[in-house]
């Protein structure tokens, strides 16, 4: 069976019993306290936790999941993937554990075909309950397992829903394993199907099966899940997960890139397998909007696709790879995915730069990894310091296994267990930061939840009015719900109605004031969500007090708005503006919108010149000023991508969407407000442009009043300027350049001059030397030429050393400059072989002019504070030099 069908069979099964199917959502999940999506059940979240309603009963998905807890273990097994989908059937509040029990069993034995006798269940090890649902069923008793917490209590990896769970895995015969169940061999019986029945909430704790239990969710729930690859495995007849219609055309590729076919044992069969497994999951995650970086996300993608260039080296694969191995992903899994297909170009580009870019690591790491494998040899160690591991890791990118394989070659081994120690520390420094950053998001959700358990969601208003008769249904004060705010106290609100725009899609969050009936005025100074749909109003109260139940009047800063819907607009014709001047890839990849001031990202792989900024910033002027008329209307998901429109990478959408469009040039799916026509976005002025990561451009903007304040600080400074040079301001641009060109020749000029004049000097001061010791000496300090510099000073004291000819010699100047003592001296040459330093002379000088010296070899300085000893220090050094002139065998210059 093919996995498109495997697909289809799933779906219309829960439809036909009932099921909402709802489309996979993003691998960037919207969920602080997650990376990537890990399990189907994270859109779903809300629903389960009571946040919001579900507009169904029952859902059934395909979602694309992310996870590299087992990273490791890819090509390793015949069952892991670091991407993977999973195929669910959802119950909020509706069936239980006997009907998911009951779908399951029927899918597997009569959708797909599984021989009964060959399917083994797993239970939680207190469930009663499900063992006998799966008797009653006609599960044997010596099919049925009972594990514990770490195995059949599922959570999400992180605080949230959970629950006891019940597996199905399938027994693929003695050629896979041992015998004895699900207990006693993960690979021969693979699991396929997981049933977890949705009940309580676990808490912070050191490890996943030390989660506390915090609580019951408000119901009992269901949320399943059926790996997609593996089920395919099994129904394929096929090896393992690679060998599948969903990965063979990639390890196909893999296999004509390297020149051989895959073996499908050894060491050589974990390359093929993770050079094909992992350009799938570098493609899924390129499209949904994740680009390489140093942390987060990106920091994820990053290790996929190095670990992915690695192992095609490893395969002796010494040319590009991931480009043709994603290209393999786009053609195979697009028709299902759309997004691939969609996002091709930008696949292809970020893989392409990440893998030049890593082979540069490479080169880099090896240079620096044969130095230190030299200093160990002459150390006379035969280990590699774990300290030197981990800095070409962690700095330079450069893999540990590349490491011990390049220290092995040398007959030097590593030490591993402190590399292990290292990344353990900077892993436990990481999570402590990321638990403060969660336990504080958790506390702050936890008061949201509890309130919008008592009072309804806010009935946004504020697309048609900036004013509103509203109540006060909640408060959160010292983050807990409830309570009374007093004069001066900070306070979140929740209205029943609001005018106020709660930050998303880059736009910030309204401001404005609130004034009750009693004369209490409260000032809003932030708008966010707190929960999916539920508004909190950030705000301080300025006079009287506010308790829940109070009436009043909410009144949004027009100017403050105007200024927004201005920079909102002209973002959206920007992103048109950028998409057609660079091409489909630079698609927006976040943005901050304010008033009258707009930063953009997007994704593009080179600095854009000045002709590119200027022709768009002109295009977007030139589309402002056509005046296009901005619509705004609804429709579902299905009928807006048919429409295309634009849905951002990130952004969650739900089944009715809103859409913008902006003439016919722009189209897409926003919450935000905007101007009414395109003329109100006024000018639109470009500052700069700039990178913000691998691949990642960023764009800043100013609109309306705002580009006006600019453009009138630039005419007051050309003005000045043509004031200046003395000329009009048409003109001053030439004036000036005129200016720097006569203005640069005459510092030539005078360098030559001054060069001149040193040379002079040089002379005069070596025709002052003396006879010290064995040879010739000159000590003086310089007068005649004006503010001399550390730099001429060092100059003078070694053209006056060439002109003492050869033979010992040694010159030692001094000068003040700027208020301090400046000491130089220079040694000939043959002085220096005997031994002597420059700076030698200068040691004691410094001293008496309270500095201190430096340089190594023939020419030193010096300098203090106290240009009043520098005569003092000229016979300090003097007699020094002439003791070492004495001492000197050296009679050769």
């Amino acid at each position: 069976m093919r996995s498109t069908r495997i697909r289809q069979t799933f779906t219309d099964f829960f439809v036909s019993r009932g099921h909402q199917p709802v489309p996979s959502s993003s691998l960037i999940p919207d969920d602080p306290t997650l990376l990537l999506a890990n399990a189907g059940m994270n859109q779903f979240k809300p629903y389960l936790l009571g946040e919001t309603a579900p507009p169904f009963p029952r859902a059934t998905s395909i979602q694309k999941c992310a996870r590299t807890s087992d990273i490791d273990q890819v090509g390793r097994t015949n069952r892991h993937a670091t991407f993977f989908e999973m195929m669910g059937n959802f119950s909020f509040g509706d069936y239980f554990k006997e009907d998911a029990a009951a779908f399951a069993w029927e899918l597997m034995t009569e959708g797909y075909g599984l021989e009964k006798e060959r399917l083994w269940i797993t239970v939680f090890e207190d469930d009663d309950e499900a063992e006998r649902i799966w008797r009653r069923i006609g599960v044997p008793a010596g099919r049925i397992q009972r594990l514990g917490m770490e195995d059949n209590y599922w959570s999400m990896g992180v605080p949230g829903p959970s629950g006891p769970s019940s597996e199905i895995s399938y027994d693929r015969g003695p050629g896979f394993g041992e015998e004895g169940g699900p207990a006693v061999d993960g690979e021969r019986y693979i699991e396929l199907w997981n049933l977890v029945f949705m009940q309580t909430v676990r808490g912070e704790g050191p490890a996943k099966k030390d989660y506390p239990i915090v609580g019951e969710l408000p119901s009992r729930s269901i949320d399943t899940g059926l790996g997609l690859d593996r089920l395919a495995a099994v129904l394929q007849g096929a090896e393992n997960v690679c060998t599948t219609d969903l990965l063979l055309p990639t390890l196909n590729t893999v296999q004509e890139l390297a020149g051989r076919e895959y073996p499908g044992e050894g060491e050589e069969k974990v390359s093929f397998q993770v050079v094909a497994e992992h350009a799938r999951s570098a493609a899924f995650l390129i499209a949904d909007g994740v680009l390489p970086a140093k942390d987060g996300r990106g920091y994820i993608l990053r290790r996929l696709m190095r670990r992915a260039v690695r192992h095609a080296r490893l395969l002796g694969i010494t040319g590009p790879v991931l480009p043709a191995a994603t290209a393999s992903v786009v053609a195979n899994l697009g028709d299902v995915w759309p997004e691939l297909t969609g996002r091709a170009g930008l696949i292809e580009q970020v893989v392409t730069a990440e893998e030049e870019s890593f082979a540069r690591t490479l080169a880099q790491g090896t240079r620096l990894l044969d130095a230190a494998i030299t200093r160990t040899r002459e150390g006379r160690s035969v280990t590699l310091a774990g300290e030197t591991a981990f800095e070409l890791a962690d700095t330079y990118g450069f893999p540990l296994e590349l490491t011990v394989e390049a220290a092995r070659d040398a007959g030097l081994t590593v030490d591993e267990d402190r590399f292990g120690t290292l990344l353990d520390e900077q892993r436990r420094r990481a999570k402590t930061g990321g638990k403060a950053k969660t336990a504080e998001a958790l506390k702050r959700l936890e008061a949201y939840r509890e309130l919008a358990a008592r009072v309804p969601r806010t009935e946004f208003v504020g697309y048609d009015s900036l004013i509103a008769e509203t109540t006060v249904t909640g408060l959160i004060t010292g983050g807990v719900p409830g309570g009374v705010a007093a004069e001066g106290d900070e306070v979140g609100l929740v209205l029943d109605r609001s005018p106020f725009y709660a930050e998303a899609g880059g736009q910030i969050g309204d401001t404005g004031t609130l004034t009750m009936g009693d004369g209490t005025v409260v000032e809003v100074t932030d708008t966010r969500y707190g929960l999916e749909g539920f508004r909190v109003h950030t705000a301080r109260v300025l006079r009287g007090e506010v308790r829940a139940g109070a009436v009043g009047e909410a009144r949004v800063d027009a100017g403050r708005r105007a200024g927004l819907t201005r920079s909102h607009s002209a973002t959206h014709i920007l992103h048109a503006v950028v998409l057609a001047t660079l091409g489909d890839h630079a698609r927006q990849q976040g943005s901050l919108v304010e008033p009258d001031r707009l930063r953009f990202d997007f994704a593009h792989f080179a600095a854009l010149t000045p002709d590119q900024l200027a022709r768009i910033e002109s295009a977007v002027n030139g589309h402002v000023l056509d005046d296009p008329e901005v619509r705004a209307w609804f429709a579902d998901r299905a009928e807006a991508e048919a429409a295309g429109a634009i849905a951002l990478f990130g952004e969650k959408y739900g089944e009715t969407v809103r859409i913008v469009d902006i003439g016919d040039f722009s189209r897409e799916l926003c919450g935000g407000t905007h101007v009414a026509h395109g003329s109100q976005v006024g000018t639109f002025r470009l500052l700069g442009e700039s990178s913000i990561g691998s691949n990642l451009r960023r764009v800043e903007a100013l609109t309306g009043h705002g580009a006006l304040r600019h453009q009138d600080t630039e005419r007051r400074l050309l003005n000045e300027l043509a004031r200046l040079v003395g000329t009009r301001p048409a003109e001053a641009p030439g004036a000036l350049r005129k200016r720097l060109d006569a203005l640069a020749d005459a510092q030539r000029q005078l360098s030559r001059h001054r060069a001149e004049e040193l040379r002079e000097r040089a002379g005069q001061l070596a025709g002052r030397a003396r006879t010290a010791g064995r040879g010739r000496l000159v000590v003086q300090r310089v007068t005649g030429v004006t503010g001399v510099t550390p730099d001429e000073l060092r100059t003078l004291a070694s053209e006056a050393l060439t002109r003492l000819g050869e033979g010992p010699a040694a010159v030692i100047l001094g000068a003040e400059h700027e208020g301090k003592a400046l000491l130089a001296a220079a040694v000939s040459p043959g002085l220096h072989r005997s031994g002597v330093q420059a700076a030698q002379l200068l040691t004691g000088a410094a001293r008496a002019v309270g500095g201190g010296s430096g340089g190594r070899g023939p020419l030193a300085a010096a300098g203090g504070r106290r240009p009043e000893g520098l005569a003092q220090a000229l016979d300090i050094a003097a007699r020094e030099a002439t003791r070492l002139l004495g001492d000197s065998d050296s009679d050769s210059g």
